[in-house]
């Protein structure tokens, strides 16, 4: 097979929660360019219907759905609407995400902790049971792929002070990953966690508008710079495609080099 061939995605259609804006949609538009259909959930309709504009730009079929992630009814319905849609889906990018910054981990409420996890691990539960569900029918019928995909961050690695919450969440993600490669890969489906440094878009804008945490940060970044959505399109490629066939239970670190220093 040609290495064009490899990261070609004609025929495949991915879901990415959370795909409306940030990573998400640096991640989406880059498999719609690849060739995948795109399917795209997020809560908030006008940011829904921008990025579907975007998508649909570049040629291929896509669809955008309101979807909470925590509400398991509500991604059963829409998965559900997504196959009457598409007629399939091979690869699930669990991208939703929430971050919450406080002060210290005192300042963590119950309520901030309950939100985040929420949000951030079992969002990322049902939405990966009701698609590997499906892919496991898939590969019982003869049509074994699948590709499971989550979005944590560098900050299930090393200490982070104020995200503690986020933190603890981010790294229950990664044992999910790790599970759900070895049990899975029988079926054809592998999983991977993409652990982004820190990365310029609406969640983190509070952080980048500030002087003193730009100053701290910036000399830590070899590539001297912040991450930017399209900085994932080519794992994001790269991960759905038969290129990374043999490639599971990974967590990739996407940082510009900060954990390095």
């Amino acid at each position: 097979m040609a290495t064009s061939d490899l990261m070609d995605l004609s025929g495949r259609v991915v879901l990415v929660t959370g795909g409306n804006g940030g990573i998400g949609l640096g991640m989406a538009e880059a498999m719609a360019k690849a060739g995948a259909g795109v399917c795209i959930w997020g809560t908030n309709p006008d940011k829904n219907a921008a990025a579907l504009a975007t998508l649909r730009g570049h040629g291929g079929k896509a669809e955008a759905m309101v979807c909470d992630v925590t509400d398991r009814a509500a991604v059963e319905a829409r998965f559900a609407d997504t196959l009457d849609i598409f007629g399939r889906v091979d690869g699930c990018f669990a991208n939703a995400g929430l971050g919450l910054w406080r002060r210290s981990f005192l300042d963590v409420s119950f309520e901030d902790w309950r939100r985040v996890l929420d949000i951030n691990l079992d969002g990322v539960f049902h939405t990966f049971q009701v698609a590997l569900g499906h892919m496991v029918e898939r590969a019982k019928a003869g049509d074994p792929f699948g590709r499971l995909v989550a979005t944590s961050s560098i900050a299930s690695l090393m200490g982070s002070l104020g995200h503690e919450h986020y933190a603890a969440s981010k790294g229950a993600v990664n044992s999910l990953i790790e599970g759900l490669a070895v049990g899975n890969g029988r079926w054809g489906v592998t999983a991977n966690a993409i652990l982004p440094g820190w990365t310029e878009t609406e969640m983190t804008g509070d952080h980048f508008g500030n002087d003193k945490f730009t100053a701290a940060v910036m000399p830590r970044l070899p590539i001297r710079r912040w991450g930017r959505p399209e900085d994932f399109a080519g794992i994001a490629v790269y991960l759905m495609s038969a290129a990374s066939s043999y490639h599971t239970g990974d967590c990739i670190v996407i940082d510009g080099g900060f954990r390095l220093f």
